[in-house]
């Protein structure tokens, strides 16, 4: 969006100038819109996507949805004026929002107390016509209408609107819609905001006109979609808020305007209605919010696929589904294995000790318990069938730890003890998820294969149900840190997974890196049990 600065932000604008506040409190005095489009529900939407505090007084009540307005209920202007005078006896007001007020009563109502009150920042959005074409103003509040603009900074009309609020016809260009503006401001002393959302055309242009008549225009690409319910009380309940925040009525303009394209471009998700479904007001806010379900982990597992694809290209990972890995590298594999699941063990207590709830902090110490006494026994078990030779002569005490194994688990002490729970949780799951994934290939290769292998029972441990469950289960714990934790926690979670995703690749290669030099070939008939 593109902006032509024709006049100072800073010009002669009604009303006291006021600091900026970083969460202003903004009103909104409109009607309901219970399909939740339009009215104090949009407004409230869009104050809250914008930093501001929202609050409403309601003069009319709608029945209403996407494809048009069944019924218009305007409750007593003297209970509007009871909601007004409530709120500003004990809240501080930085800025107003004005949309439907329906009748002439209503008008003086809420003239009488803005006369009263004296807010920093007032804008009108002169509802007339709802999006559907259904009117939602008497005819002969006109005139109580144009008197509420003495207490007004900024009226945003679109092009139906300037011309009723002139009494003269709707132009058909923008030269004469934005002449039209100036006559407004000039007329009633207050900052018009022309629309031209209505004129044909790729570009939408909008024009901040002050009551010299000098402009500042906005442009920006034209959103094909028929989601454009609320758009009018959505913009200038962001440009309040935007005001009570910046102090700049241009500034307020165009980052409102350059929000409004983003609703617009992203309100094909929200999928509400069969007529003019809503904006999406809160689009930014939802691409940083928490993930909802499993969205989380499927995002991992897409982004750890160069790591699954590496692991099955791995000559260790080959030649164990072959049967033909040296006797030498499973050897170390195991040894290995023992010895970083010491370190695994610690880890997953820790993720105990962290975890929110009763039942996670006992699925974590289970797992750190299965890691010490079931999966160290097994290792045991194969390591007495498979003495390991060590390159560094048989007569070494003893394995140690590899340097792949070593940065692994340095990693995850790492992240244990400085990360959050949620951190814990994504370093520690790939040694799962992966190791999983790999177990299944290789099983269903084992089953799919005739005749004896020499690996078999180790592949055979492989199809383990219990640990699939426990990898499912702490896929899910995951997913629901994610979704608790905060935008940057999600990022460093992202990247703890990734870091050991790419350890797990690490570890599957290390046999034979470590191994320079042929291995003896395996066979079954050199394999005892």
């Amino acid at each position: 969006m593109s902006a032509t600065t024709l006049f100072s932000p800073a010009h002669e604008a009604t009303g006291t100038a006021q600091s900026p506040w970083k969460h202003p409190r903004v009103l909104s005095i409109a009607g309901s819109d219970p399909s939740g489009g339009a009215g104090i529900q949009a407004d409230i939407k869009s104050i809250s996507a914008h930093g501001g505090y929202a609050m409403a007084a309601i003069t009319a009540l709608t029945a209403q949805n996407t494809r048009g307005v069944q019924g218009v209920h305007v409750p007593p202007a003297e209970f509007l004026r009871s909601q007004l005078d409530a709120l500003a006896s004990d809240i501080t007001i930085d800025a107003v929002k004005i949309g439907m007020l329906g009748t002439a009563e209503v008008m003086n109502t809420v003239g009488e107390w803005l006369a009263h009150t004296r807010p920093s920042a007032v804008v009108l959005d002169p509802v007339m016509v709802a999006t559907s074409g259904d009117t939602l103003m008497a005819p002969e509040a006109l005139e109580a209408l144009l008197a509420l603009l003495a207490n007004t900074h900024l009226v945003t009309p679109n092009i139906p609107e300037l011309a009723a609020l002139l009494g003269q016809s709707e132009v058909g260009s923008w030269a004469e819609a934005v002449q039209q503006g100036r006559e407004l401001a000039a007329a009633h002393n207050v900052m018009v905001l022309v629309k031209g959302g209505h004129l044909p055309g790729e570009q939408c242009l909008d024009a901040l006109v002050g009551v010299d008549g000098a402009i500042q225009e906005f442009t920006a690409p034209r959103i094909h979609t028929a989601n454009t319910h609320g758009t009018g009380c959505s913009l200038s309940a962001a440009v309040a808020t935007l005001q009570a925040r910046t102090g700049d009525w241009g500034q307020a303009v165009g980052t409102a305007k350059a929000w409004l394209v983003g609703a617009l471009e992203a309100s094909e998700v929200l999928d509400v209605g069969a007529g003019a479904g809503p904006i999406h007001h809160l689009h930014a806010l939802w691409a940083t919010a928490a993930p909802s379900l499993d969205a989380f982990s499927r995002v991992l597992w897409q982004d750890c696929a160069p790591q699954r694809q590496a692991i099955f290209g791995l000559d260790f990972i080959k030649e164990l589904a072959a049967g033909t890995l040296a006797r030498d590298r499973f050897a170390y594999y195991l040894a290995q294995d023992a010895l970083y699941l010491a370190t695994y063990s610690r880890v997953l207590a820790r993720a105990s000790a962290l975890a929110p709830t009763e039942a996670e902090q006992k699925f974590w110490a289970g797992g750190a318990q299965n890691a010490l006494d079931v999966e160290l026994a097994l290792h045991r078990d194969w390591l007495s069938h498979y003495p390991l030779d060590s390159p560094e002569g048989p007569e070494q005490e003893g394995p140690e730890l590899g340097p792949v194994t070593k940065h692994y688990v340095d990693h995850l002490q790492g992240v244990a003890f400085s990360g959050s729970y949620g951190e814990v949780v994504a370093a520690v799951l790939p040694c799962y998820w992966l190791y999983a994934e790999v177990g299944r290939v290789l099983h269903a290769d084992y089953l799919a294969r005739a005749g004896g292998h020499p690996y078999g029972t180790w592949l055979q441990t492989y199809a383990d149900d219990d640990f699939a469950q426990a990898t499912a289960t702490a896929v899910g714990i995951m997913d629901a840190a994610a979704r608790n934790g905060s935008a940057a926690e999600r990022t460093r979670m992202r990247r703890a997974f990734a870091h050991s995703a790419q350890y797990e690749v690490d570890f599957f290669a290390a046999p034979h890196q470590q191994f320079a030099g042929p291995g003896g070939g395996v066979t079954p008939s050199n394999v005892s049990w």
